[in-house]
């Protein structure tokens, strides 16, 4: 007797994963068993339905992709992960297929090629979308140095570290001109290449982010008190 593939979507946007379902319940050989909103609520629905396959977005409240992707495989290795997201940079998939993900694809492809990488991960394969696929190749044949040049993150200048510091602490635009004394312009223009440079997208996903690479870890307040030139 043929076996659908039992599949969990997570996806706090509801009308996202509303036509994810709708799309999927077209195929007759998938079965979409749950839903959620985010990675906890993932894990307990995971305990429930058995699904699997998780397709999950990796900006989510609450609890990371990358980490709901970790306790996933380490309560339910079995499971399948795909990974359906707006990130391109090089970290964020570095970091999914790291944690365990079995695949990533973009919330721009099309329709065919989703099918495609659900029956890839489904059947015990590991599905990259051809857009980003040459990058992790890359990585891995430079020893991972992404395309033979530093990451996203090695990128970030030190005053937008320091900005970005700010940002996660909730500080406003206004309190980090004055921090360090730049003008309000000049934090907004830092505030922007961060944004750029790390495929971030508002100021909770640049505080995420922050939190981490520890940033905050054992900090009690900004860690720089000296005004500076502006850069």
């Amino acid at each position: 007797m043929h076996t659908r593939g039992r599949i969990l979507l997570v996806e706090d946007h509801t009308l996202l994963r509303v036509g994810l379902r709708a799309l999927l319940c077209q195929d007759p050989d998938l079965e979409v068993v749950g839903e959620a909103a985010n990675g906890r609520d993932a894990i307990s629905a995971i305990s429930d339905l058995s699904p699997d396959l998780v397709i999950m977005d990796l900006t989510m409240p609450g609890m990371s992709g990358v980490e709901a992707i970790v306790q996933i495989k380490q309560r339910c290795p079995q499971v399948r992960i795909l990974i359906l997201t707006l990130h391109r940079a090089d970290e964020y998939i570095h970091e999914s297929l790291k944690a365990g993900a079995d695949g990533y694809i973009l919330k721009d492809a099309s329709h065919d090629e989703l099918r495609v990488a659900i029956r890839s991960v489904l059947n015990g394969k590991t599905y990259l979308s051809p857009d980003i696929s040459n990058n992790v190749v890359s990585v891995y044949l430079g020893g991972g140095k992404s395309g033979g040049s530093s990451s996203a993150w090695e990128s970030v200048t030190h005053r937008e570290r320091q900005v970005l510091k700010l940002v996660a602490e909730g500080r406003a635009n206004k309190f980090i001109a004055e921090y360090l004394c730049l003008s309000v312009k000049t934090v907004e223009k830092h505030r922007s290449n961060l944004m750029r440079k790390l495929d971030l997208h508002n100021a909770s996903m640049l505080t995420s982010f922050a939190i981490g690479k520890g940033l905050l870890a054992g900090d009690s307040g900004p860690a720089f008190a000296a005004c500076a030139s502006e850069v």
